[in-house]
């Protein structure tokens, strides 16, 4: 059997990351060599994001790039795997004909025969059951080997109705806890140090497979391996129980910063979402997590421009940002998509009023964020190294407040070496642009050496 080089280039989440770090293990143990960059390979691997307009248009941009360097020899063949894949096989084909090959989400592990398949200029399809996946599978991790993602559940079943992840990913499906345990013991052992349990939604974690939510025992289990953070995304407020928040509080291994994705508070938006809940009762949340948890983080998505969402409506949403001064926010202009329920509702609200109505949830966002960052200026906080910012001419890092490639960092100057994934104590001095600046206090990590 021949073997190739073979590059992969993955957009979108972390939960498509690591179907991508699956194939990318596939790939390996079949024999053939993973290259870093498209150049060069026999093959280019392009796993895709299909969610909204702009993650299309990503894709579609990254597919056109690889196929100008297959023009000028660069790169021999081209796969496209992912929800791109799953939602526009036919578009695909008619609209790429550079693409040689496609590969749906239910059809990763078919990656090495697909490669052998356009090698041999055939031009493979494969669309396996987006419900039966296996979700399971060694990985060759492409995060630093200090942090890495763990995907306790694929798919979703809570159909919200602006969103078309169920018709991509299928519905909600828990992996079993031994299979967790197993991938998180020897990421522990490989010396992962943060740790970002994800899912669609990990607070149903268990529903599907042993009948009740069990993240509260998952996550039990999880603090007894050698992690020193343990990160949570996404959890949903109408299954975030007294247990849950209890094992949070709880548990030193698991921050502080909850992504709770809210979607909007008025009532009647969040029925015509299909979302579970009240502003009041999440508000009452809010109230309670603030609580138990005093130094918590909320990060969150917002949706401004759903069909119907009328001037007070939309002011109902930023009066809940500034009373509740949710720290981090993504805030999203509402996209039609195809296949979704509300994209067939009434009173489509226009596109430049919606954008309009995004920009003004953008800065209100920051004038939160700013008084957030002001508020800490002077506290001495632990901070993940991940390495030497040239630029910047200092050393770059992340706090419990600041999940990786979404939030801010912090730029702290320290005397000596910080090798990435190191742990050290910095006290924040001031802030600029969103991030923060410091100067190291104390040293905890062993391999910290200093030049006195």
């Amino acid at each position: 059997m021949k073997h190739y080089k073979v590059a992969f280039l993955s957009l979108g989440c972390d939960k498509n990351r690591i179907n991508c770090e699956q194939m990318m293990y596939l790939t390996q143990a079949a024999g053939h060599q993973l290259l870093m960059e498209p150049e060069g390979a026999d093959v280019c691997v392009i796993n895709t994001c299909g969610f909204i307009d702009a993650a299309k248009e990503e894709a579609i941009a990254t597919i056109l790039r690889v196929a100008a360097l297959k023009e000028t020899g660069q790169v021999r063949k081209i796969l496209v795997s992912g929800c791109l894949a799953q939602r526009y096989q036919s578009d695909i084909k008619d609209s790429l004909p550079e693409v040689d090959g496609i590969l749906g989400t239910g059809s990763y592990t078919d990656i090495v025969s697909a490669i052998h398949d356009v090698m041999g200029d055939r031009t493979p399809d494969y669309q396996g059951d987006i419900n039966q996946a296996d979700d399971d599978g060694q990985r060759v991790l492409s995060t630093p080997d200090y942090v890495a993602y763990l995907k306790i559940a694929e798919g979703c079943s809570n159909c919200c109705a602006f969103c078309v992840i169920p018709k991509l990913r299928g519905r909600y499906r828990s992996r079993t806890m031994e299979s967790i345990l197993l991938e998180a013991k020897a990421l522990s052992e490989n010396g992962v140090q943060e740790l970002i349990v994800i899912a669609q939604d990990i607070t149903r974690y268990g529903t599907d497979l042993y009948g009740q939510r069990r993240l509260p025992e998952l996550l039990r289990q999880l603090c007894r391996l050698d992690f020193h953070w343990i990160r949570l995304h996404y959890l949903y407020p109408d299954d975030l129980t007294d247990e849950l928040i209890d094992v949070i509080a709880s548990e030193p291994k698991i921050l502080h910063y909850l992504d709770i994705p809210l979607q909007h508070c008025n009532d009647r938006i969040l029925q015509a979402m299909c979302r579970r809940g009240t502003k009041a009762e999440i508000s009452t949340l809010l109230d309670k997590l603030r609580t138990k948890i005093p130094d918590v983080v909320f990060r969150t998505a917002l949706i401004t421009g759903l069909p119907g969402e009328t001037d007070a409506e939309f002011e109902e949403l930023c009066a809940f940002l500034r009373q509740q001064k949710l720290v981090r926010a993504g805030v999203f202009q509402y996209s039609p998509e195809e296949g979704t329920a509300a994209a067939g509702l009434p009173d489509q609200v226009d596109p430049e009023l919606a954008a309009h109505r995004l920009d003004l949830l953008v800065d209100l966002q920051s004038d939160v964020m700013d008084e957030y960052n002001e508020s800490r200026l002077g506290e001495t906080v632990e901070v993940l190294c991940e390495g030497f910012d040239a630029e910047m001419g200092c050393f770059v890092g992340r706090t419990y407040a600041d999940s990786p490639d979404i939030d801010g960092h912090i730029y702290f100057t320290a005397a000596g070496t910080l090798p990435p994934g190191t742990f050290v104590n910095v006290r924040l001095t001031d802030t600029v642009d969103g991030d923060m600046m410091g100067e190291i206090d104390t040293v905890e990590d062993e391999q910290c050496e200093y030049r006195q």
